[in-house]
């Protein structure tokens, strides 16, 4: 039979992969001493064990397909880079796809990875979750299952393009949490899916599904390619009330559920200005918490190896490689800074150019999306083209960065009625 249900709480060798709601909100709730800053041992990777999925989702990073790709490590080349991360201390694997469940050896890799003591996570778009696998994936005991979900019913089809994904996904993480595996779900933002927000968030509680991840649109792959399609930055500040609001009415209820963003590390500036207006008497608290934390991850406490091997910054930089686990352990890869990028992404607080280079709060954030700056200038070190913030908050005017804005995109600027 499937395991009892567990307390949610949060995880911490997630901590540094992603900006933790929850864990404010708590504090605000409840300070704690703020101690050391703990410093994960080796960073959470994300593997894309295969490329192939059966759907064609809009905003896919690794722009997979129904189809076979040639190339990808075989069963026993997975093993042996697993003791490679081991061996660096690498605490987290997160199996990804494509959609990794149509990998026929994903249980005995799964199996593998827990025996090893690794924390061990399945990001899949819930679809093929059902009755022939759940006890597979019971049995597993994966630490965390995550599936995606756009929005409720059609908006979810449409974005995924495919009819009667919604109800197979829901299907999929119901199967989940009648078993009592830690369930939760990947919502990434867009224009055209803000709408269903907030009925997403009521699904989260009406389906006691464990977590809620936000994902802002980061420009990869076929996300690069609709990326005249992300959010709007009026719509991202009141989706980011929002979240705050409500993780805040479900604590005070004691409903626990952990409330988690990505790919916009803006969020730690913003949750700031939030308890300035909401709990002043914590602010200074907070925004100490937040400087430990200190934003963006990418190449320290978060890394990637794709479905051939190669390693990457992190998911959203599959156009960047920095080299190849089949040639170099990956502990090697990851330690070579001749790489600039590499490099730059270690420093902390990164040399950035522009608006984020000019923002008092470069030290919480670290520039967030470098890819974004990337794909919009050819630069990676200038802005980031979605930091939502107006620029009174961050400190800075256009002076500080040059009479004239680097970025320029219709898609991302603020429409500003009132603050």
């Amino acid at each position: 039979m499937g395991r009892q249900a567990r307390t949610i709480v949060p995880t911490p060798p997630e901590g540094q992969a992603m900006f933790r709601i929850s864990s404010y909100i708590r504090e605000i709730a409840t300070p704690t001493p703020l101690g050391p800053r703990r410093q994960p041992p080796g960073p959470v990777v994300i593997w894309n064990l295969i490329r192939r999925c059966n759907l064609t989702c809009k905003h896919c990073y690794s722009i997979s397909t129904d189809k076979d790709f040639a190339g990808e490590l075989d069963t026993g080349g997975v093993f042996r880079v697993m003791d490679d991360l081991k061996a660096f201390r690498v605490p987290v694997l997160i199996l990804s796809g494509g959609e990794p469940l149509l990998r026929a050896d994903l249980f005995e890799i799964a199996g593998r990875a827990k025996a090893m003591g690794f924390y061990v996570g399945l990001s899949s778009n819930g679809t093929l979750i059902d009755e022939s696998n759940i006890d597979a994936i019971d049995e597993i005991g994966f630490d965390y299952v995550g599936v995606s979900l756009d929005g409720i019913g059609a908006t979810h089809d449409h974005f995924r393009r495919k009819q009667g994904a919604f109800e197979a996904s829901m299907h999929g993480i119901r199967l989940c949490r009648e078993r009592g595996i830690k369930v939760g779900v990947r919502y990434t933002m867009t224009e055209g899916n803000a709408h269903d927000l907030p009925a997403l968030l009521k699904l989260v509680e009406d389906e006691a599904i464990d977590k809620f991840y936000f994902s802002h649109l980061n420009y990869a792959g076929r996300g690069n390619k609709n990326r005249a399609g992300d959010a709007r930055h009026r719509t991202t500040r009141e989706a980011m009330e929002l979240l705050f609001e409500t993780c805040l009415d479900l604590h005070r209820r004691g409903i626990d559920k952990d409330f988690v963003t990505g790919n916009n590390d803006a969020d730690g500036p913003f949750l700031l200005h939030w308890v300035q207006r909401r709990f002043p008497d914590k602010a200074a608290h907070i925004e100490a918490r937040l400087r430990q934390w200190g934003g963006n991850a990418s190449g320290v406490n978060v890394a990637n190896i794709d479905n051939l091997g190669i390693v990457h910054p992190d998911t959203m930089w599959w156009h960047v490689p920095l080299g190849n686990v089949r040639q170099r352990a990956f502990g090697e890869i990851w330690n070579d800074l001749s790489n600039p990028l590499l490099a730059g992404l270690k420093q902390h607080p990164r040399k950035l150019e522009g608006r984020c280079g000019a923002c008092k709060y470069l030290e919480i954030c670290n520039g967030s999306s470098r890819v974004r700056a990337e794909q919009v200038t050819g630069n990676p070190w200038a802005e980031d083209p979605a930091c939502y913030l107006y620029d009174e908050e961050i400190g800075v005017n256009p002076a500080d960065y040059g009479a004239e804005r680097v970025v320029t995109t219709p898609w991302s600027r603020i429409d500003k009625v009132s603050a």
